[in-house]
């Protein structure tokens, strides 16, 4: 599945885990930010780069995670996550506990729909005890060097 700025695969859903958890291989194409400022009222998450180099905000913390480096987000922390160079990014991503990939099969199926709104994002992210700072994303391309699909959808 593409999102635009990054690629999602399944290979644990929480109902193989027993909703412990789920687990997602991201691919992040070069120079994108993957998200804006987010936060999970509900989830913590484990990012294992396995390809290229991560960049990461957590809380105010700017990080960079290697291959074989290990990136903690826990629950109610700030955060987001992109590739900062020119070469493909992957990581594996679990989410603890499980439930929360199907915020993507949700996202991707209105992000397809033509009257489609970054806007939505915040209402379906709700949902699933997702905050957002949208604002968070010309700031953050523009200190990184990165891009955005809704940056794209804004100059329209």
């Amino acid at each position: 599945m593409d999102l635009g700025s990054v690629g999602v695969r399944f290979m644990a859903w929480s109902e193989e885990t027993g909703g412990g958890f789920s687990l997602i291989e991201h691919p992040i194409p070069p120079r994108t930010l993957v998200a804006p400022v987010h936060k999970h009222s509900r989830e913590d998450e484990y990012s294992y780069v396995i390809q290229g180099r991560m960049g990461a905000l957590l809380g105010e913390d700017t990080v960079y995670a290697e291959v074989g480096d290990f990136v903690f987000k826990p629950r109610e922390q700030w955060h987001t996550f992109w590739n900062p160079d020119d070469e493909p990014c992957r990581i594996l991503e679990i989410i603890s506990p499980g439930g929360f990939e199907h915020f993507f099969d949700e996202f991707a199926a209105r992000l397809a729909a033509p009257d489609f709104s970054p806007p939505e994002l915040a209402v379906l992210g709700a949902r699933y005890g997702l905050e957002f700072d949208p604002e968070s994303i010309g700031r953050l391309c523009a200190e990184h060097g990165l891009t955005h699909p809704f940056l794209e959808m804004a100059r329209g």
